[in-house]
């Protein structure tokens, strides 16, 4: 029988008015990959939280035992000390920073205030070979993808000489190739006898890497699986512990498709790089989105959907250099400011909601009406009981869950942050939406009840642009689908032609970008 590595008992914690863990139980064994899942809010990050020592011994009711032992963590150096590592679902890196610095930040080598610098990138040039980095650490982590940032971290994480890995939503900002690549190093490293505790929404990725999946649902724990029984795991059956009954459809169900009139039209729109002006980000990208129509726009990372998308929305991103934006028909000219497209009634739904989109510190009442403060005010002045009248409109319409308007966005859990910021773009009614990962890091339950809002603003007459890194919801959603790569169109399909196979074929086709 295996060795018990990890065991948390009972673990109990409450915040003021909400109970997020209630008497939660987890046991790891050594050597494996085990999953936690649950829907946005279940507890399966505050339950990490415990363990790391993020929230510390005394704020929480139970115990943990690790190797054995009862551990009182206060800080989360206790926790590293003792090789336990976790890493965050937003990645804790300093763009303008050397990888080597970004590794050992912290953690430095060397003596007191002298740090060795030799000792320190020898070092991390070896982490970095054994997840498979060829870069070197001097290089500025601005200078990488996404998905090699993430395998960065990874290496941090070797590097405090890690025992038990916790990673939390690893791969949802990666496309499908590099979440599988991330995978196959997980399963290397289980190889290696590292244990290692993941958190995903991707139902498919917990299948094919866990050995366990533990299921927490409303702060309770519900089951243990065993994936290597004599019955298969499947995605169904997973996803029944998480919400408590059976989802039949993934995806809601168009009705009565009506497309108007084209609405928005980029012409030859051309984008250079901010900082190396060089480099084309977009490039002689042209396409078009009519009234009550949903188009995808698909491609695997730094494929230029995102530089696309922020270059539209008021020159927010990079220098335009070439190119025509009309609406309606007529050629408009914004200024590099997202006023001017809020003017022009396009709102960009950013895929980065806790840095871009949402204020945290703030209350939901406060976020809502952001993006049209003219609507609530009166010659400058808010009008706070139109402001909480608001709010409390979208969290009804958009079931977004909280005992009060008044509470922090911060607070909240993945999804209904995402309906927050949805709620903000919705009330400066736009009649452009461009949607940037709207599912990101959000469960099964939440994609859905998002799934129903962007059909409901194309049947009221709205024009969504999606952008997505998962394909079937790209081929689910969509009515039609622009494939990018290396900053081009390089194909465009209505979504009754469009698979997975002829979309990838389209990329493979036109040559791979990085």
């Amino acid at each position: 029988m295996a060795k018990i590595l990890l065991e948390m008992k009972n673990i109990t914690k409450t915040f003021p008015g909400v109970k997020a863990l209630d008497n939660v139980n987890l046991q790891v064994e050594e050597g494996e990959i085990h999953a936690l899942v649950g829907e946005n809010g279940a507890g399966k990050s505050t339950l990490m939280n415990v363990l790391s020592g993020i929230y510390p011994y005394g704020t929480y009711e139970g115990d943990i035992v690790y190797n054995g032992e009862v551990c009182k963590f206060n800080t989360i150096k206790d926790s590293e000390s003792r090789g336990i590592v976790i890493i965050h679902q937003e990645l804790a890196l300093v763009p303008e920073m050397s990888i080597g610095e970004n590794m050992y930040l912290g953690n430095e080598r060397g003596r007191k205030a002298a740090i060795d610098w030799d000792t320190t990138y020898a070092e991390a040039d070896k982490y970095l070979k054994m997840v498979g980095l060829t870069e070197s650490s001097k290089v500025l982590v601005k200078e990488i993808g996404t998905g090699k940032q993430q395998l960065v971290e990874i290496a941090k994480a070797l590097a405090k000489n890690a025992k038990l890995l916790i990673l939390d939503e690893p791969t949802s900002s990666l496309n499908e190739e590099d979440s599988r690549a991330l995978l196959d190093l997980m399963l290397g490293f289980k190889k290696q006898g590292m244990t290692m505790i993941i958190i995903s929404h991707k139902l498919n990725e917990v299948a094919y890497v866990s050995d366990k999946i533990t299921v927490v649902r409303d702060g309770s724990t519900i089951e243990t699986l065993d994936c290597h029984g004599s019955e298969p795991i499947s995605e169904d059956r997973i996803i029944k512990g998480m919400v408590g009954r059976e989802i039949t459809n993934r995806f809601p169900k168009r009705e009565n498709v009506a497309v108007g009139e084209i609405n928005m039209e980029v012409d030859h729109w051309t984008v250079h790089h901010p900082l190396y002006p060089e480099r084309k980000v977009v490039d002689d990208v042209s396409m078009y989105v009519r009234k009550g129509e949903v188009v995808g726009i698909y491609g695997l990372m730094g494929a230029g959907r995102t530089e696309l998308a922020m270059s539209i929305f008021g020159q927010s991103y990079g220098t335009l250099t070439a190119g025509t934006l009309k609406i309606d028909g007529k050629e408009v000219r914004l200024r590099k400011t997202p006023t001017d497209a809020i003017k022009h009634k396009i709102a960009y739904v950013t895929e980065d909601r806790k840095g871009n989109g949402l204020v945290l510190s703030q209350s939901i009442k406060v976020n809502t009406s952001l993006a049209n403060l003219d609507s609530i005010a009166s010659r400058t002045v808010i009008d706070k009981d139109r402001e909480y009248q608001v709010a409390e409109e979208y969290r009804d319409k958009l079931n977004i869950k909280t005992p009060t308007v008044e509470q922090l966005v911060g607070n909240l859990s993945g999804g209904n942050q995402q309906k927050v910021l949805l709620a903000k773009w919705m009330f400066a009614e736009p009649d452009i939406l461009i949607l940037d990962e709207p599912t990101r890091g959000i469960d099964v339950g939440a994609k859905y009840e998002i799934y129903c809002i962007i059909n409901d603003l194309a049947a009221a007459g709205k024009s969504v642009i999606m952008i997505s890194s998962e394909l079937p919801e790209v081929l689910a959603m969509s009515d039609r689908i622009y494939i990018m790569n290396a900053s081009k169109i390089v194909g465009e399909m209505k979504a009754s032609e469009a698979t997975q196979e002829n979309i990838m074929a389209a990329i493979l086709k036109s040559g791979r970008g990085d």
